[in-house]
């Protein structure tokens, strides 16, 4: 069943229900986001833009969490590059939800069923506690939505050409998965498939991260879905997503270009001096809602990306769909594909 379903107007009465919900929520039980709130002098809203945000960057410096220490069931941590990082406390209920609704925004795309998959990365990112949080744990997340998986690049990061070639003799001609970061993508699979004249038309990728290497190359994103279709990939599917709130990932439509919000989530672009929410075709900087986030207050989110509204239910899927255009300058780097190492 797919999460891309409520038209923007509906969407808005059903996400402020339950968002101002949430605020209460979290403001009960969490101690410094009630200081928060009691400081902005927040009291109440009257739509989703005018519900109280918190800075991604505080989940860095502050322990937020609305349960007590005894119902912590997992803590994640982003994939910050300078030695800071959030940490993000689940209990088992917001655990189990935020797979669930992954899953079903997956299968929008992917069918009900799990599918084979090819992974494009290496087994060696496992043994690395450094990248794991990030990259690592991306990989394995993802790698639930598959079956008979294959890792394209062995455990030193050299490509597996015999592996692949394996897969695609026994899947090939049937529809597969293909998970990777993007620029990974591009070096290891693209680039292969090309020079080895691999099929690839049944597969269906999912891709995200990784884009300041492809631009470094003058790769953009229209270029790479037309060179992928040179390998006769063409379903293709880019995601934004942060740990900060996992569980929700924006997903690029069938044709291209955009990014959509799942019926449970929701973005707001605004100005970066006023805060004014910005109409679409106006770059500004990205705020991210989401009813997923029971366990710790992260439910309305400014990050540090910078993106544009292109259009409210006029492309694939109803609501808005936007642009990631890249990080608010001077802002911490981040992503987990961007840590990726050139084998020695």
């Amino acid at each position: 069943m797919s999460v891309f379903t409520l038209p923007q107007s509906q969407k808005d009465e059903v996400l402020f229900k339950e968002l101002a919900g949430l605020v209460e929520h979290h403001r009960s039980r969490c101690e410094p986001y009630r200081r928060i709130l009691d400081a902005s002098g927040f009291t109440e809203a009257s739509g989703v833009v005018d519900l109280p945000w918190l800075p991604v960057r505080l989940f860095k410096t502050l322990e937020l969490k609305s349960i007590p220490d005894d119902e912590v069931f997992k803590v994640l941590t982003s994939s910050g590059t300078t030695g800071e990082v959030s940490r993000i406390y689940l209990d088992k209920a917001a655990a189990a939800e935020q797979t669930r609704r992954l899953g079903a925004t997956l299968q929008t795309v992917l069918g009900p069923k799990r599918l084979p998959m090819l992974l494009v990365d290496s087994k060696g990112i496992l043994k690395d506690r450094r990248s794991f949080s990030a990259r690592g744990a991306g990989v394995l997340g993802m790698a639930t939505f598959g079956r008979d998986h294959q890792w394209a690049l062995d455990v030193d990061g050299h490509v597996d050409l015999d592996g692949i070639r394996a897969f695609l003799d026994k899947h090939g001609d049937q529809p597969f998965l293909i998970f990777g970061f993007t620029f990974l993508v591009w070096l290891h699979l693209y680039e292969i498939a090309r020079d080895n004249g691999l099929d690839l038309s049944n597969g269906i990728l999912i891709h995200s991260g990784g884009w300041k290497k492809l631009v470094d190359q003058a790769v953009s994103p229209e270029e790479f879905r037309v060179r992928l279709a040179g390998v006769g990939l063409t379903k293709i599917h880019n995601y934004y997503g942060m740990v900060e709130q996992i569980g929700t990932i924006f997903l690029e439509g069938p044709s291209g270009g955009s990014l959509y919000c799942p019926d449970f989530a929701d973005v707001v672009v605004r100005d970066p001096e006023t805060w004014a929410e910005l109409p679409p075709g106006k770059p500004g900087l990205l705020e991210v809602v989401s009813t997923l986030p029971t366990s710790y207050p992260g439910h309305v989110l400014l990050t540090e990306d910078l993106g544009v509204l292109h259009g409210i239910d006029d492309g694939d899927w109803p609501g808005k769909r936007f642009s990631v255009l890249g990080r608010l300058p001077r802002a911490e780097a981040r992503g987990c594909s961007d840590t990726y190492r050139e084998a020695a």
